[in-house]
């Protein structure tokens, strides 16, 4: 009976090769996708411990007998508004921990850079880079250490007493290797994100794709019913049929998983790259995939002949299904009302909160499917009950027959439009809140500044004030401490000489020489400077006894004099916790993570679109094939074919706009439900993007569905009716 089976499924001419054709093409794209997340998935695992060094654990610094306590302390630096972390280290024995990547501890003036680095630090004249750490480069940081090919770090060795004098210093006995709790609870987030943004509109094409011709294979399989077929048989050959085009398809999707690897390793989905050797699968992985996907269809094959197996005329006896009930509406409901629940007990750990925020997001996206069907039927009454024209008449009255089939058309794109929704809703709010409001870093595009947490002293050093002639450089400013700070004044006292030197910057009242001012010239909000500043009541002698507090300084923004600048300002201020920065600076450091999250979610709404958008053209495929009997006597009886192009456009258009605005209408309540509870934020509304997001992916449905309507009129023709 198998060998029957395999005959049937290659030999049934070629309505039959093509359908298992598209089912294996349609299975290949889902399992190169799903192939690609899990490679992901264990890239993502396999970088986050190369972390952990740089976390010190809880007990490290507890003594351990026989081990020499290592001093560290990280900062961070910037080259070209890129991050460069920097780890200081001090050994104080020969057996002092060694962090990994690294054959030793540098010694005093030694330092190891990682490749990306230490490529750099050839690559740029010493001026601008190199002379910022003391002595020599002595090798490179290895892989253990370094997260991805382009992570900038470099480890100087100092002397024990230079890093004891350092506030942020510490001593560790061990060297941290677990995996940083916020980039752990990080990972768990990317999993189901890309789980419930990318997987769900996957299983449902390739649901979609399995169904291709089900009502003429169903036919067939009730004639050999009636010949004496047994149900078991029955199963058997529509298994076979199924697990040989999941087969191939599986077999095809390793190969789309491999043509992309090189290409998938580049696109730094977590904000960083990968290595290529990082983005690989496990055997498990692979057997997994190979074994699972092909029983999966057979199981679905199974499932899908139960009108078959119960009688051999079921398929004959066909009646209008009974219509979908509003209970339908449940599961969308309860996952809301989980994520309202949320409002007022949220869980206090994030993996709780992870627990329970990802199951009502999976209810919310699993009652859009199961309510498509009554939301369709609903939408369909209405439109009959007001219908004019027959088309229109026809189409409605056919998706009030047959809701569910019509939904299943559009309910990938549901799917696509409702994650699009809630990702670019949560993004952009996280942006607009915690990112630069005015642009950037309140300094702007080519001011820099050096704030000091310690105050290095009343002198500035001769190298630092001769900033002010180096060329490219426009204006030098030194603010000091206001010694009678007090909540909502402004921290710092400036010069007169040096407000009214740049334009821009305030004024000063009559007769004043010192003035009360905010760090950058601007309030916090970035509110611009008054038309008078308040006096300090100080003479210019007095306030050059003052603390150094902050350095601004204005340059023409060239990358070799912001450069030049930063290694002079590193230089004359080793030890300083906070390194000089820019507005690129800033954004980078600060809106890194929220740049990572926008490429992930367009990668998922990017694939959702694609999937929706082909297993849409397969049921539209599917549909007409399925029904070209019907239609051909349509013709006969004299319907023109444009009237049936209508009713073909309509019967998809119709529930893919009403699931459309109910998807979107879920997308924005879910996601202002999840920031106000989980970061008590209000949604801020969408940007032109989204709605451009939008409307491509109607408009992609729209073509589709016009592409499909050559189909018409191949497959309903006269000679249909005659050959059916």
């Amino acid at each position: 009976m198998i060998r029957f089976g395999l005959r049937l499924a290659v030999t049934g001419g070629r309505e039959v090769l093509v359908r298992l054709v598209i089912i294996a093409l349609a299975v290949a794209a889902g399992v190169g996708m799903l192939l690609a997340v899990v490679a992901g998935v264990n890239a993502v695992n396999a970088q986050n411990p190369r972390y952990a060094w740089l976390a010190p654990a809880a007990d490290a610094g507890t003594p351990v007998p026989g081990v020499d306590p290592l001093w560290a302390a990280e900062r961070d630096d910037y080259v070209r508004h890129t991050l460069i972390t920097r780890v200081d280290l001090a050994a104080t024995g020969p057996a002092s921990p060694v962090p990994p990547g690294l054959p030793r501890v540098p010694g005093p003036g030694e330092y190891f850079a990682s490749p990306a680095l230490a490529d750099l630090l050839g690559a740029l004249p010493a001026d601008q880079l190199a002379d910022r750490y003391p002595g020599r480069l002595v090798g490179t940081i290895g892989r253990a250490a370094v997260p991805d090919p382009d992570t900038l770090m470099v480890v100087v060795g100092r002397r024990p007493a230079e890093m004891a004098a350092l506030d942020r210093a510490i001593q560790i006995s061990r060297i941290n290797t677990d995996v940083p709790p916020v980039r752990a609870d990080a990972l768990k987030l990317v999993l189901g994100t890309v789980a419930a943004g990318l997987l769900f509109p996957l299983l449902i094409f390739t649901g979609t794709a399995t169904r291709l011709s089900a009502a003429r294979r169903e036919q067939r399989y009730a004639a050999m019913r009636l010949v004496g077929a047994t149900p078991r048989q029955i199963s058997l050959i529509a298994t076979m049929e199924a697990g040989l085009a999941a087969a191939a398809g599986t077999a095809l999707g390793f190969g789309v998983y491999a043509s992309l690897h090189g290409v998938l390793a580049g696109i730094p989905f977590t904000g960083n790259r990968f290595y290529p050797d990082d983005l690989a699968l496990t055997w498990i992985d692979a057997v997994a995939v190979a074994l699972g996907v092909p029983l999966a269809a057979a199981l679905a094959a199974r499932l899908a002949l139960r009108r078959v197996r119960i009688s051999p005329l079921g398929v004959s006896r066909r009646v209008t299904p009974r219509p979908p009930s509003a209970y339908r509406l449940l599961p969308l409901l309860l996952g809301l009302a989980l994520l309202a629940y949320l409002l007022f007990r949220r869980p206090e750990t994030s993996t709780a909160q992870l627990l329970t925020f990802l199951p009502g997001i999976l209810l919310v996206m699993t009652g859009l499917v199961a309510s498509g069907p009554w939301v369709t039927m609903v939408g369909a009454r209405l439109l009959a009950a007001r219908s004019r024209r027959l088309a229109t008449l026809v189409a409605a009255r056919r998706l009030a027959d047959d809701p569910r089939a019509a939904f299943r058309a559009v309910s990938g794109l549901a799917l696509a439009l409702f994650v699009a929704t809630v990702a670019t809703g949560v993004i952009s709010t996280i942006v607009w809140e915690r990112g630069p409001r005015d642009g950037g870093s309140k300094g702007g595009d080519t001011t820099m500044q050096m704030w000091f947490a310690e105050p290095p002293g009343t002198q500035v050093p001769a190298a630092v004030s001769g900033l002010a002639t180096m060329p490219g450089v426009r204006d030098l400013t030194v603010l000091r401490q206001n010694p009678d700070h007090r909540n909502g004044e402004p921290e710092t006292l400036a010069s007169c000489r040096d407000v009214l030197r740049v334009p821009g910057r305030g004024g000063c009242p009559p007769g004043a020489t010192v003035v009360r001012v905010w760090p950058d010239f601007t309030g916090w909000r970035g509110e611009p400077p008054p038309a008078q500043w308040p006096a300090a009541p100080i003479t210019e002698a007095e306030f050059a006894r003052l603390p150094v507090y902050w350095i601004l300084l204005n340059t023409d923004g060239s990358k070799s004099t912001v450069e030049r600048a930063r290694t002079v300002l590193e230089q004359a201020y080793p030890d300083n916790r906070f390194p000089p920065n820019m507005r690129g600076d800033f954004e980078s450091d600060v809106n890194k993570a929220f740049v990572a999250w926008q490429r992930l979610a367009e990668v998922i709404i990017v694939a959702s679109m694609v999937v929706a958008a082909a297993g849409l053209a397969v049921t539209i495929a599917s549909g007409l094939a399925e029904r070209r009997r019907p239609f051909s006597l349509l013709r006969l009886t004299g319907v023109p074919l444009r009237a049936l192009r209508r009713v073909v456009a309509l019967e998809t258009a119709v529930p893919l706009l009403l699931v459309a605005a109910v998807a979107i209408g879920a997308g924005l309540l879910t996601a202002s439900l999840f920031l106000r509870a989980q970061m008590d934020y209000g949604l801020r509304p969408p940007g032109p993007g989204y709605y451009g997001l939008v409307a491509a992916g109607l408009l992609v449905a729209l073509a589709v569905i016009a592409a499909s309507m050559p189909l018409l009129n191949r497959t309903t023709g006269p000679e249909v009716a005659r050959n059916e």
